[in-house]
């Protein structure tokens, strides 16, 4: 089936130029679009996206505020929530830090080249975090500075050894191809042991589970791959 995507941008050239590059693709579906975040809910719940391209800066509700109210499940409402890929024009937008904390999956740059967005859709389709290393490590660091925590500290012990083990090479920007070699596992055994640790972590996707594994000191800010 073909990943559903809604577009919301307040510029209608925009929303055009990223209709027509998805639309291009074979496995991705434009079902939507909205000028605004306050037109969100109701684009969403009329055509149950499986991905949200949110732009940060809007006129009347902004991408943050609409993403945090999207991303806030009623208990009535079964259907699964749409992963939201923050668009912006800086890679450091103050916005970005509050959008991860909100439930992004992670943010793309209006001005990256073309064929980053479809890969941009898969990539958080599939339940992945699309934030650069470096850019994420630098945005982990101030949520450990001065942010106040994303998740309770003390969840640490509910993991066994082997899942904190793949918690802080997953921190360290390693994907699960790269982490089942370094384990010498089946990737799928990652994919499962991934699952586990977000279920129970109680974080949405990789981004969150990566600032987690800063914040309880797993790992230490500025630390890259090893």
């Amino acid at each position: 089936m073909a990943i559903r995507v809604v577009i919301v941008d307040d510029q209608h050239m925009i929303r055009a130029g990223f209709r027509a590059l998805l639309d291009a693709e074979p496995d991705i579906e434009v079902v939507g679009e909205a000028s605004d975040g306050d037109q969100v809910p109701e684009v969403v719940a009329s055509t149950r996206p499986d991905v949200v391209l949110m732009d940060v800066r809007m006129p009347t509700v902004d991408g943050l505020t609409a993403t945090r109210e999207l991303l806030t499940r009623r208990p009535d409402d079964p259907s699964p929530a749409p992963r939201v890929i923050m668009l912006t024009t800086f890679d450091l937008d103050e916005y970005v830090y509050e959008a991860l904390r909100s439930g992004a999956s992670g943010f793309l740059l209006k001005h990256a080249p073309p064929r980053e967005l479809p890969h941009a859709v898969r990539t958080v389709a599939d339940g992945n975090a699309l934030i650069d290393p470096q850019v994420l490590g630098r945005l982990v660091e101030d949520f450990v500075r001065s942010r106040v925590p994303l998740v309770p500290r003390g969840r640490t012990s509910v993991l066994t050894e082997r899942e904190t083990e793949v918690l802080v090479l997953l921190a360290r920007g390693l994907s699960n191809t790269e982490i089942a070699a370094r384990l010498v596992v089946a990737e799928q055994t990652v994919k499962t042991h991934v699952s586990r640790i977000f279920a129970k972590l109680g974080v949405r996707d990789r981004a969150q589970a990566v600032i987690y594994a800063y914040e309880t000191g797993l790992i230490v800010p500025g630390s890259g791959p090893q």
